[in-house]
Order: C-alpha cells, then sequence, then structure tokens
C-alpha cells in the first residue's frame, strides 16, 4: 500500500506563478461583480459602497498572508483543511473540509445553471437543460486532463473578465469626467456621491453590503489549494499575494467608482446587470451581447475553479481519512477523477433540490455555502496561529520563514475579528439571521459526527517535504 506521502507526490507539479494568480482572480472576478454589484450599491450608497470594498479588501489581505506563511510551509493539496487538522485539531480539519467542499459543489451546480440561462438569449429554441449537460461536460473534461491544462485554461477563462473589467474601468472614467458623452444625461463627475451625502441608507447599510462584498472576494483562498501543484511554491506563493490583493482591489474599487458615479444608487440596485447599462450609456455596439459573453465566460471560469478546488479539498480528506480512500485516488493524468466525479454528482443532484426542494434542503445548502467562506478564512488565521506557536514552541526561528506574517499575532488575530463581527452582524440583519442559523447548525452537526463517528488515531496527514523552509529535517521535526 502506498503512503500518504506517496500519494501527495503524485500530484503534478506543473502550475507556474502566472497559472496561480489567474487562478486566484478567476476566483473572485465572477457574478459577484458583474451582476451583484448594483445591489451592493443600492444598499450603501456610493460612498458607502467604496468603504465596504475597502474593508473587505484588508479582511481578503490579511487572510491571504495568513495563507501564505501556510502554503509555503505546508504546500499541500487541499491546504487550509490540511493545515486545520495540523495545527488546530483533526474535528476541525474534517468540519471546514467538507463544509468548503459543500460550499463549492453547490457553487458548481448553480454556475452550469446560470451558463444555461445566459445560452437562451442566442438560442432560445434550445432547452436549457442541453446547455447544463454541454458545460457539465465541458468543464469535467478540462479538470480530468492534466493539471496544467487545467491551469492553462483558467489562465485564458480569467483573462477575458480582466480585459473586460479594464476596458469597463478606462472608458467609464472617460464618461465620468466628460472625455465620452452619455446618453440622455449630462457629465456626471462627481455629482452621485454628494448629491445623497456620504451614508444615505445610514452606516448600517455598509454593515450590511459589506458582507455582500466579502462574500464576492471568497474564492481568493483558492491560491493555497492549488499550492500543492504549483511550481516553486516558495517562490509563487508569495508573488501571487502580493499582486492579487493589490490588483483586485483597484479593479473592484474602480469598477464601482464608475457605476455609482454614473448610475444613481437606486438605480443600480434594479439593474440585473449595471454594467450592460454604462456600456449601453456610452454608445458600445451590441453592449448587452457582449457583456452576455463576459458574464458567461465568468460563471465558466468560477465553476472550473470551483471543480477544482472541490476535488483537491476531497481529495486531501481522502488522504486525511476524513473522507472514503477511494477518493483519493488519482488518474493516469494525476487528478483525483472520483473526487471528481462524486462532486460533479452532487451539483446536479443540488440543481435538483432547487427545484423539489427549495424551500428546505435547498435553503440549508444555500446557507452553508453562505458561510463557509467565512468559516474558511477564520480557520486560516486561527491555523496560521497554532502554526507559529508550534514552530517557535519546538525551536524554530521566525526569520528562517521564507514568508511570514508580519505585524504577528496582531494579522490573524484581527482577521479572526473581523470574520466574527461578519457572523454577528449576520445575525443582526433580520433578511440573512436564518441562513446563519441553518449554517451554524450544519458546522455543529459535522463536529457531532466526527466525535461520534471518527477515531482521531486513525487520521493521518500528508506533509509535502520537498519543499525546504529550514534545513529539511529539523524542518519535518520543527512542524511534528
Amino acid at each position: 500500500m502506498e503512503s500518504s506521502k506517496d500519494n501527495q507526490r503524485q500530484l503534478k507539479r506543473k502550475m507556474k506563478s502566472r497559472h496561480l494568480f489567474m487562478i486566484s482572480l478567476g476566483g473572485i472576478i465572477g457574478t459577484g461583480l458583474f451582476l451583484g454589484s448594483g445591489y451592493a450599491i443600492g444598499e450603501a450608497g456610493p460612498t458607502g459602497i467604496i468603504l465596504a470594498y475597502l474593508v473587505g479588501g484588508l479582511l481578503m489581505y490579511l487572510a491571504m498572508v495568513c495563507l501564505g506563511e501556510l502554503s509555503v510551509v505546508m504546500p499541500v493539496s487541499g491546504s487550509f483543511q490540511a493545515h486545520a487538522t495540523k495545527f488546530i485539531g483533526p474535528a476541525t480539519g474534517f468540519v471546514v473540509g467538507w463544509v468548503y467542499w459543500l460550499s463549492w459543489a453547490l457553487t458548481v451546480g448553480l454556475e452550469f445553471l446560470a451558463a444555461g440561462l445566459l445560452m437562451d438569449r442566442w438560442f432560445p429554441d434550445v432547452p436549457t437543460w442541453i446547455w447544463c449537460v454541454f458545460f457539465v461536460i465541458l468543464l469535467s473534461t478540462i479538470n480530468s486532463l492534466t493539471t496544467k491544462f487545467f491551469a492553462e485554461t483558467e489562465y485564458w477563462f480569467a483573462g477575458i473578465k480582466v480585459v473586460a473589467v479594464i476596458l469597463f474601468i478606462v472608458v467609464g472614467i472617460a464618461a465620468v469626467f466628460g472625455l465620452i458623452d452619455l446618453k440622455n444625461q449630462p457629465t456626471p463627475y462627481f455629482s452621485n456621491f454628494l448629491g445623497d451625502g456620504l451614508f444615505p441608507e445610514g452606516i448600517s447599510g455598509v454593515f450590511i453590503s459589506m458582507m455582500t462584498v466579502v462574500f464576492a472576494f471568497q474564492g481568493s483562498e483558492i491560491m493555497g489549494v492549488a499550492a500543492g501543484e504549483t511550481e516553486e511554491p516558495e517562490k509563487s506563493i508569495p508573488r501571487a499575494i502580493r499582486t492579487l490583493v493589490f490588483r483586485i482591489l483597484i479593479f473592484y474599487v474602480l469598477a464601482i467608482f464608475v457605476l455609482s458615479a454614473i448610475l444613481p444608487y437606486k438605480e443600480a440596485s434594479v439593474l440585473e446587470s449595471p454594467f450592460v447599462t454604462v456600456f449601453d450609456m456610452v454608445g458600445i455596439p451590441y453592449a448587452a451581447d457582449i457583456m452576455n459573453f463576459v458574464i458567461l465566460t465568468a460563471i465558466l471560469s468560477v465553476g472550473n475553479t470551483g471543480l477544482f478546488a472541490c476535488t483537491r479539498v476531497m481529495f486531501s480528506l481522502a488522504q486525511s481519512g476524513m473522507a472514503p480512500k477511494i477518493l483519493g485516488k488519482l488518474n493516469k493524468q494525476g487528478v483525483p477523477s472520483n473526487a471528481l466525479i462524486i462532486t460533479l454528482a452532487f451539483a446536479l443532484i443540488s440543481l435538483l433540490t432547487s427545484i423539489v426542494a427549495k424551500d428546505t434542503l435547498f435553503v440549508v445548502l444555500l446557507s452553508v455555502s453562505g458561510i463557509g467562506g467565512t468559516l474558511t478564512w477564520l480557520t486560516i488565521a486561527a491555523s496560521q496561529i497554532g502554526f507559529r506557536r508550534k514552530y517557535v514552541r519546538n525551536g524554530g526561528k521566525v526569520e528562517d520563514l521564507v514568508y511570514r506574517v508580519k505585524l504577528y499575532p496582531f494579522v490573524p488575530i484581527l482577521c479572526i475579528a473581523m470574520c466574527l463581527f461578519i457572523f454577528a452582524f449576520t445575525a443582526y440583519d433580520e433578511t440573512q439571521r436564518n441562513s446563519l442559523f441553518w449554517g451554524l447548525g450544519f458546522i455543529a452537526a459535522c463536529y457531532l459526527y466526527y466525535y461520534i463517528v471518527f477515531n482521531r488515531r486513525n487520521i493521518k496527514l500528508p506533509i509535502d517535504t520537498e519543499l525546504s523552509v529550514v534545513e529539511e529535517k529539523s524542518r519535518e521535526e520543527i512542524i511534528n
């Protein structure tokens, strides 16, 4: 029988730094920006939503630097699930792994449906389910081939979205300052920001919209999941963190600035895609079709990345003994094919629950998905604290770490506090309270199931020793 370490090393390190960056970018720039941004603007107002994105970006940065330290030391597939198992406890690793998997698997199913609905614009006579099947086959094929093929495909998927956002920002800023004329509207300049005060919906509107903003940023942690298959993670991960957070903030904040400056905030909240409206106002031909294509690309990119994340997390769970061993089996291309099949099956079943059990089971699944990302960020920060304490206690020197969190322990503690605040404010908001209760109830059930069914002594954790942070022998001694 192959050891866990041997299985872990069968995952091919074929991703380059550019792939790692674009995969993380692709997990963030999606329907939350192209479709959900109008709702967020309507909740907080023009100035409030920019503040919310800046605060959400800070939280993303705190989580990413914590993940960076852990992923350079321990670049394993499954990332934060394996880190939580090692540095917090097997029960937490079990819970965060399955909650994260369920969250992304449900998202993948919804992306298939959304992609099919978008195709109705161009092919109204073709049933939506046919397009769903087509996209299932497409994305499962991409994910079942080599890691390098997946990474290259996602690189171009994400690239289309980035080009579209940059074009929107350039054209939009020109329109805001009168370099391009808007249809039936004077040059806006800063009138939308000044006309209704800084916070027209009150400071509570900022807090409510910040939850939407944070959910939009979630997906950046996929960088850690991909670390187990990345070339030279000690170089690629720090580089990806440095570029990812600040570019995401620039893309999001500038795009939201343009939307807020051109569209009155109450109008933005009722638009299906405010991006389409702005492109149409500046006279871009076929604006709706262009954005339909961009949004379709964004949906396929998120679905593609979600399948990758699900299969790697499930592989890590199987390696740790927290899922059936058969889910840790790799095909000839070094891809967890059984985990991919199970994920696809669940994604399609979740689509059925949106029709036959939409008021019961589907609501529970959505609730778990909604809090899964925030739970993951909180766990990443707690794992970093656990690692650093163990590392120093066992004789490790912080200066020997290739990548380390500065301002420790302030950074992880602030990250944890901000995540807890999001949960607390979700309970305060009546429209989201039930989702929080369902989600926390599922988490409690996972902990209970672990302690009843699993024996801690059976939990194994694959440690990748190919990357040396300190001398390899002493590194294993310090981590273990």
